[in-house]
C-alpha cells in the first residue's frame, strides 16, 4: 500500500508540475486524462490533475485548489457520463471561467468518444449509483483510449489553433506506437479469454469486453453500495454455482471483502491499477496496461 500511495504521489507531482512555456492551461478529472494530454500536448499544454489513482472520481472534494485551477485553465478533460456529476458542477460554477463551462470548446467529455456499455434501460434510485448514460469507468479499454485521443488532438487543436500542427503530429505518432501496444497486450492476454471474474465495484466492464473476461458477481449489493456481510454471504453460496478464479479490485476499493471472499472461496485477490498511477508500473498509460496484463496473467497462474 505504502508503494502504491508513493507512485500515485509520483504521478501526480509529474503530472501537476506545470510548463512555464506551455501556451494552454488544461485540467484533467482523472488520471488517464493527465496522461494522455501529456502524450498529446508535449510541453505545449500545462496539466493539473485533479485526482489520483487512490481516490474514487466519484466522490472528491471540490478544493480551493481546483477551483482556482480550473479558472485559469483553456481547457478541461473528464470523463464525462455523470461520473463526476458530485463535484464537477460544483468546480465548474465556483471557478466562473466561460471558456471551460458545459457545450464551450474548452469542455470535453472522454465518454462521448466511445461506445458506452451498461446504459440502464431504467433510471431509479434504489438501483443504487447507476448512471444514465451507461458505466464510465471506459479507461480500461485501450481501444477506447485511442478513440478518445483522436477526439482530444483534434479538441485541443480547436482550443490553441497556433499549436495545431504539433499536437496532431504528435497524436499520429501516439496513435502508431499505442496500436502496435494494442497488438502486444491482446496476444499476451489470449489465455485470459473466457476467464471467470468478481469484481468488487463495476469498475471493469470495459476491460472484461476488450479480454474477453466473464463477470459472474460482485461484491458491492448496488452500485456504489459497500459489500454487507449478508451480500458477501450470497456471492460465496452463488460462487458453488458459478465458480470464478479471480476477485477484482480498484486501488480506492477497500480490500477487506475481497480478501475475506478470496480465503473462502479459494479465489486469487487481485487490485489493478485502474488508472495512471494506481501502481509503481502504471506511471503512464503504457505502463497501466502493461501491468494489468501482467497483474491478471500472474494471478491466474497461481
Amino acid at each position: 500500500m505504502k508503494r502504491t500511495l508513493l507512485a500515485a504521489c509520483a504521478a501526480l507531482l509529474t503530472l501537476v508540475a506545470p510548463a512555464s512555456h506551455a501556451a494552454l492551461r488544461a485540467v484533467a478529472c482523472e488520471p488517464e486524462w493527465g496522461a494522455l494530454l501529456r502524450e498529446l500536448g508535449g510541453d505545449r499544454v500545462a496539466v493539473y490533475v485533479a485526482t489520483t489513482a487512490l481516490q474514487d472520481p466519484h466522490h472528491i472534494q471540490a478544493r480551493p485548489s481546483l477551483i482556482a485551477s480550473v479558472r485559469r485553465a483553456g481547457l478541461v478533460v473528464c470523463t464525462g457520463a455523470e461520473l463526476e456529476v458530485g463535484w464537477l458542477p460544483i468546480l465548474l460554477r465556483q471557478a466562473g471561467n466561460p471558456a471551460v463551462q458545459p457545450g464551450q470548446p474548452g469542455y470535453f467529455e472522454a465518454a462521448d468518444a466511445v461506445r458506452m456499455l451498461e446504459v440502464p434501460t431504467r433510471l431509479d434510485r434504489a438501483d443504487g449509483d447507476v448512471h444514465p448514460g451507461g458505466n464510465p469507468h471506459i479507461q480500461t479499454d485501450p481501444r477506447n483510449i485511442a478513440a478518445v485521443a483522436g477526439a482530444l488532438a483534434a479538441r485541443l487543436a480547436r482550443v490553441d489553433p497556433a499549436n495545431a500542427a504539433f499536437y496532431q503530429a504528435r497524436a499520429a505518432d501516439f496513435a502508431r506506437r499505442w496500436q502496435a501496444a494494442i497488438t502486444r497486450w491482446e496476444a499476451a492476454a489470449a489465455p485470459l479469454r473466457g476467464l471467470a471474474v468478481v469484481v468488487h465495484h463495476k469498475a471493469f466492464p470495459y476491460l472484461e469486453d476488450w479480454l474477453g473476461l466473464v463477470e459472474v458477481a460482485q461484491l458491492e449489493p448496488k452500485p456504489g453500495v459497500e459489500p454487507s456481510s449478508g451480500h458477501l454471504a450470497e456471492v460465496l453460496q452463488g460462487l458453488k454455482q458459478h465458480p470464478a478464479k479471480l476477485v477484482l479490485r480498484t486501488p480506492y476499493n477497500d480490500a477487506r471483502a475481497s480478501e475475506w471472499l478470496a480465503q473462502r472461496a479459494g479465489l486469487v485477490a487481485v487490485m489493478l491499477p485502474n488508472t495512471v498511477g494506481g501502481d509503481d508500473r502504471a506511471s503512464d498509460l503504457f505502463g497501466l496496461f502493461d501491468d494489468t496484463i501482467d497483474r491478471l496473467l500472474k494471478a491466474v497462474a497461481q
